[in-house]
């Protein structure tokens, strides 16, 4: 194995009812757990969103509502993959901006903690848009000279994904096996939401949308309090909200 590890890195691929973070649900996942020694595990439910599947996603996934009518709902299921990515560190492909937001958004709307503060994660699209730019189909089949035939099967595009990048790792001298240089590899911003609402500049929460971008969400709030209001009451993601509350939090606590 190419990769070197610390503790397990787990990759993951969701199948959706959309691509919309905040409203979104999941239908299928799968988590393929690579541990330090090479071996591996693999888990693939499939979740009742409890919601109907536009029919545009399931031409996309080949999933049917009749097919998730008698599966878990992800209320469910959570514990049971919450245990399953415990201590690991995360990867997909696209993950960062899709997949790991809205898994963590499917825990925040059921009132389940899943912490992210202490994880690594690694988006393989990152990697490859910078060496190559193209898409996953045609990355397997440039570094791992296979047919990715079963596209939008979860577990097929989460191993696959895995192999994508061991053979990253093989044919780029300049990348490392290391978790930490390749989650830091391609110089990712530095985010304090999944919904990328606010990033981090020199230790402060900065605006990075609308009418205040650039600006610190601190002053903005001490300025115009009712702007927090709007957000909560606004339809962002609940992880986008999370953030936001604990910076206002924050700031009430220091103020008293």
């Amino acid at each position: 194995m190419n990769l070197k590890l610390i503790r397990p890195l787990a990759f993951i691929d969701l199948e959706t009812t959309g691509t919309n973070i905040a409203i979104d649900k999941i239908i299928e996942i799968a988590i393929i757990k690579i541990f330090p020694d090479g071996s591996s595990q693999s888990k693939v439910k499939r979740i009742n969103p409890g919601i109907p599947i536009p029919p545009g996603s399931s031409a996309v996934h080949g999933i049917y509502d009749k097919d998730v009518a008698d599966c878990p709902t992800f209320r469910e299921a959570a514990n049971e993959l919450k245990q399953f990515l415990e201590n690991c560190d995360l990867a997909g492909y696209n993950s960062n901006r899709f997949d790991i937001p809205l898994l963590v958004e499917e825990f925040l709307r059921i009132g389940l903690s899943f912490s992210v503060t202490d994880r690594k994660f690694i988006d393989v699209q990152k990697i490859f848009h910078l060496m190559e730019k193209r898409t996953l189909g045609a990355a397997y089949q440039f570094y791992c000279y296979k047919s990715l035939d079963n596209a939008h099967n979860a577990e097929a595009d989460a191993r696959a994904t895995f192999e994508i990048l061991e053979a990253q790792i093989d044919r780029y001298t300049e990348l490392s096996n290391d978790v930490l240089a390749l989650s830091a590899f391609g110089g990712e911003e530095c985010f304090v939401d999944f919904g990328r609402r606010f990033v981090m500049e020199n230790g402060v929460e900065i605006f990075n949308f609308g009418k205040y971008k650039g600006k610190p969400v601190r002053e903005v709030l001490r300025q115009e309090p009712q702007y927090y209001d709007w957000m909560m009451k606004a339809d962002f993601p609940l992880h986008t909200k999370q953030k936001l509350s604990e910076i206002y939090s924050d700031m009430m606590l220091k103020k008293s």
